[in-house]
């Protein structure tokens, strides 16, 4: 029997919602009928930002609405897109005037819905662009005409960056283009060790046999393209880092962002094991990691594993990376 601190699962997401917006009421509201989170206080001329998708991977996207960062979230049913008319209010409520950027992972439902609230936006007269975000380096590989790349963890980079350039006044077109510069520079690779469990469910998404580990696997519970040997930190973090190295076409002197991910079930001293690891493999390879991050921002329910996103930096991005941010899960 799998447990979780619940009361109805069909509304766990609703109530965590609104739970958010009760612990950040200076930050963040919460709308349930229109199904959308929103700065407390919105801000007026700049260009909105807007992201959403299945809840399940908090703090992924609520916990991102706030100054440097998003202006509305508009989160759907766990691991399920939200609706059309819940992205069209949000990106309706995300504009001051300037338009807004629709920042959208890449799954088929998100594409489909986000798609079409562009259309009703359209109707309304809000200008919109639309960034994709296809960062996941175990689907690369994706069969042609197929949806591609799935977005994972790279999504907090392009938030971040996408929210310094709009705070700091930027264009419709000039923060669209720097999120897609950042959505096609970076790259996510994961592991678990566990599969995440659905709340109300017995069992996890998949079982892995005694001393397995599940390589490339995605944020919705996704197996991934093999299964390898336990081992300590150092080798499992070398099976991230290196094909994410290799991809990228890093090599000795290069600089990168990178970021280190809990899926969910990950305590935060593994997480700052990884982050050592990861840290000491880029050095051995003589690449300069210009900034980092370690913690839980793009989840899994309770997946008890790791994502490494590698972005290459320049100036001007670690400039808009150190401009201030102020949201629930992410402040400096």
């Amino acid at each position: 029997m799998h447990r979780h601190i619940v009361n109805d699962p069909e509304k766990a997401a609703e109530e965590a919602l609104e739970g958010l917006a009760l612990t950040y009421p200076q930050l963040v509201a919460y709308d349930p009928r229109a199904g959308i989170v929103t700065r407390t206080r919105p801000a007026r001329d700049k260009v909105g930002l807007v992201s959403g998708g299945g809840s399940g991977h908090e703090p992924l996207h609520a916990g991102f609405v706030g100054t440097g960062m998003l202006d509305v979230a508009v989160p759907g049913a766990l691991f399920a897109s939200p609706t059309a008319l819940q992205v069209h209010r949000g990106t309706v409520a995300a504009d001051s005037g300037r338009g807004v950027v629709q920042i959208v992972k890449n799954y088929t439902g998100d594409v489909l819905n986000f798609q079409i609230a562009e259309e009703l936006a359209e109707d309304d007269a809000v200008k919109t662009e639309v960034v994709l975000v296809d960062d996941d380096l175990a689907t690369s590989g994706s069969d042609e005409g197929g949806p591609g790349r799935r977005g994972t963890a790279a999504v907090l980079a392009v938030e971040k960056i996408c929210g310094a350039a709009a705070e700091a006044g930027a264009d419709l077109a000039e923060v669209a283009a720097l999120g897609r510069l950042v959505a096609g520079r970076a790259r996510t690779l994961s592991l678990a060790l566990r599969a995440g469990t659905h709340p109300g469910a017995d069992e996890p998404a998949f079982v892995l046999p005694d001393g397995q580990i599940e390589l490339g696997v995605g944020i919705h519970g996704e197996r991934g393209t093999g299964r390898i040997p336990f081992a300590d930190a150092d080798t499992l973090v070398g099976q991230l880092v290196d094909p994410l190295v290799s991809a990228l076409g890093l090599t000795r002197g290069s600089s990168v962002i990178a970021i280190v991910n809990g899926l969910g079930g990950t305590s935060p001293l593994e997480l700052s094991v990884t982050a050592r690891a990861t840290h000491h493999r880029l050095k051995d390879l003589g690449i300069s990691v210009e900034r980092s991050l370690a913690g839980s921002y793009v989840t899994s329910l309770d997946m008890h594993g790791v994502s490494v996103t590698l972005l290459p930096a320049e100036d001007s991005l670690l400039a808009l990376w150190d401009a201030p941010v102020r949201t629930p899960a992410l402040t400096w």
